[in-house]
């Protein structure tokens, strides 16, 4: 099992299709949050472009891709960007317990 950061960058003038669809994307990550999929995730302040970061624990890269291909924020379009980074953890919750470092 491996920890993911996913980031999400907005696509522009989505505000509106984002409000129209959060019930649905909400319910989505609630569903992966309840499973233990889903570690932690929230949007990027007001200063920020507007955009969201997920931590994901699962088995790939690819894994992570299937999953958030069917979030409704990404399915409707609303998403413009989308990084998965595999994340190693040195310091915190699910730090590799063999301590390594890049």
């Amino acid at each position: 099992m491996g920890t993911f950061a996913v980031t999400y960058a907005y696509a522009a003038n989505s505000s509106t299709g984002r409000d129209e669809h959060r019930p649905r994307h909400v319910e989505f990550l609630q569903e992966q949050f309840d499973v233990g999929t889903l570690v932690k995730s929230g949007p990027f302040g007001p200063e920020e472009d507007p955009g969201a970061l997920l931590i994901i624990e699962a088995g790939s890269k690819a894994d992570v891709e299937a999953l958030m291909n069917q979030d409704p924020f990404y399915l409707n379009g609303l998403v413009e960007q989308r990084t998965i980074r595999q994340w190693n953890i040195v310091f915190g919750a699910h730090a590799a317990a063999d301590g390594t470092r890049n």
